[in-house]
């Protein structure tokens, strides 16, 4: 059960709550006292007759224009119902929960001058697991995420049958779904409907789930390229101690020493510690690029993730509507919080990180199946190259090579790209944060691709490895020792265990790539074989993210 207050979330709660976790409002008397006094505050001002954004005057650009105080609970509703344009593909359930957790988290800081019956309407929805139908167009991410938040909201207060919900494998409107709860529709008091839709609450919540996923696929890129190290026998003094020291970025040093963790052990690995010769003779004295500046290369990858993990975090535990109520002072605050910069630039930074990742590792799989480049290792990594007839892992490069530039395009920045003319000119700086957001859903989901097939490479190239040292194909003995909980775990995924007497891909016709690929994503995206593999990496690199 996780306590929701106002603050204190963090990514990994977003991510258990957007897959079914419960969750229970905070009893804390200071908590609960600030929201009566923000929404009684509300209620002050409309009996004064006070002005106030959005409860006596209409939206946006239409805010000269005023509301009789008999209206002003009609407007509430047209708030929510007004905003049913979204067009486009359905919003995933696990990002429709996280965006009620997090409007729920934003709601209970107390600014939001709502009642905290409100509140329990999306966690009622939520613990029931009732997800409201929500689109992944409409928002430019400025007034809030008003298009998705508007029926997500319209869908826990029964505002009318128009709006779908999924219970289960059943969709029902929102009023019988209510009714199945044991609720009546709710009717809106002043501000309450501006404030469930104005606010950056969805599109940080598919940004959480989006970070959460890329976490990862960052700590399994980098336990492939270790991997891949070993393969290409690569030395270990690229990442001495001594030389990050030099250049303490954080994530270099960070980097630099999870590749001596990762490598530890290994028999394949070269040491040019002082008294050892790790040199090749008549082979370059150093390691190409990818691999002698791989600290260099993906420290700043490790740095800006980290970055925009915290704008995610902090963007989470944010009150982000407008106006927002000072329940200490009553102040009535006109304001821009609904701006969801932070979550755009953030998610164009990871985009663009797990493109540099990619292109990491598509290089470093060139190498792999390059004899002039490999160190021994057969073309395209063919298994019996005595057949004649067998081409290997060479198809499998493809499409390594076609969807690494897919997610080179998807990290093209979004937040630079809006329109100044939105909404009568007034809101003429937005940040396209859910289209940010979306797109790093969808690099994600291409990497978790990408690097299904990088660990097909990686089993088939430590296993003809291990063969060239000593006779048989299983390369556990061979490889360190974290290194050897990923490849069997990556080896069960694709075709079964390890075995001595055959790698991976022997002849090409004996099995197809693809099942050895979708082996292996499968388990990626719902199993646990390779997570449980790889958890020691995935713990630091969640740590160093999150730190």
């Amino acid at each position: 059960m996780i306590i929701v207050s106002g603050e204190g979330l963090g990514l990994d709660e977003i991510v258990a709550v957007s897959k079914g976790a419960k969750i229970a409002l905070s009893t804390d008397a200071a908590v609960l006292g600030r929201i009566e006094a923000s929404q009684g505050r509300i209620e002050a001002a409309v009996n004064k007759g006070e002005q106030v954004y959005g409860v006596t005057t209409l939206y946006g650009g239409m805010a000269d224009q005023y509301v009789p105080v008999e209206r002003m609970v009609e407007l509430q509703h047209i708030a929510l119902w007004h905003h049913k344009t979204a067009t486009g593909p359905r919003l995933p359930a696990e990002d429709v929960r996280a965006a009620m957790l997090l409007r729920i988290n934003s709601l209970m800081k107390g600014y939001s001058g709502v009642r905290l019956e409100l509140i329990e309407r999306y966690v009622t929805f939520l613990n029931a697991g009732v997800t409201p139908h929500a689109f992944q167009r409409g928002s430019i991410g400025a007034s809030g995420d008003l298009v998705p938040l508007s029926y997500i909201g319209a869908s826990v207060i029964g505002l009318d049958p128009a709006f779908l919900v999924d219970w289960g494998d059943e969709v029902l409107d929102c009023v019988t779904a209510l009714k199945r709860l044991g609720l009546e529709p709710l009717t809106l008091r002043p501000k309450e409907g501006l404030a469930m839709n104005n606010g950056t609450t969805a599109s940080t919540g598919v940004a959480a789930n989006a970070m959460g996923r890329a976490t990862t696929v960052l700590a399994l890129g980098l336990n492939v390229q270790a991997l891949l190290a070993e393969a290409l026998l690569a030395t270990n003094q690229s990442f001495h101690a001594t030389i990050q020291a030099i250049k303490p970025h954080a994530g270099q040093v960070f980097i630099g020493k999870l590749f001596r963790d990762l490598l530890e052990g290994s028999s394949l690995i070269r040491s040019e510690a002082a008294g050892e010769r790790g040199h090749r003779s008549g082979k370059l004295i150093q390691d190409r690029y990818s691999l002698r500046c791989l600290p260099q290369y993906t420290g700043p990858i490790v740095d800006m993730m980290a970055v925009a993990a915290q704008q995610i975090t902090v963007e989470a535990n944010s009150a982000n509507d407008n106006p927002l109520v000072d329940p200490e002072t009553g102040e009535v605050y006109h304001t821009g919080n609904f701006l969801a910069q932070y979550t755009g630039v953030a998610m164009d930074t990871l985009r663009a990180q797990l493109a540099m990742l990619l292109k990491h590792l598509d290089v470093q799989i060139a190498m792999l199946v390059t004899p002039e480049f490999n160190n021994g290792l057969p073309a395209s990594l063919v298994g019996n190259t005595a057949h004649g007839l067998n081409m290997g892992l060479k198809s499998l490069q493809l499409t390594c090579n076609s969807v690494a530039p897919l997610v080179q395009f998807y990290g093209r920045s979004m937040v630079d790209l809006y329109p100044s003319h939105a909404e009568q000119f007034n809101q003429n700086i937005n940040s396209q944060a859910m289209n940010a957001a979306n797109l790093a859903r969808d690099s994600v989901d291409a990497c978790e691709h990408f690097l299904a097939a990088a660990l097909v490479f990686a089993v088939q190239a430590v296993e003809l490895r291990a063969n060239t040292v000593r006779p048989g194909f299983d390369a556990s003995d061979m490889l360190s020792t974290r290194n050897r909980a990923v490849y069997a775990a990556a080896r069960t995924a694709a075709l079964g265990a390890p075995d001595a007497e055959k790698p991976l891909l022997w002849n090409d016709t004996e099995g197809f790539i693809q099942d050895k690929v979708e082996g292996i994503l499968t388990d990626l995206r719902s199993g646990s074989l390779i997570r449980d593999a790889m958890a020691p990496t995935l713990s630091e690199v969640n740590a160093f993210l999150n730190g």
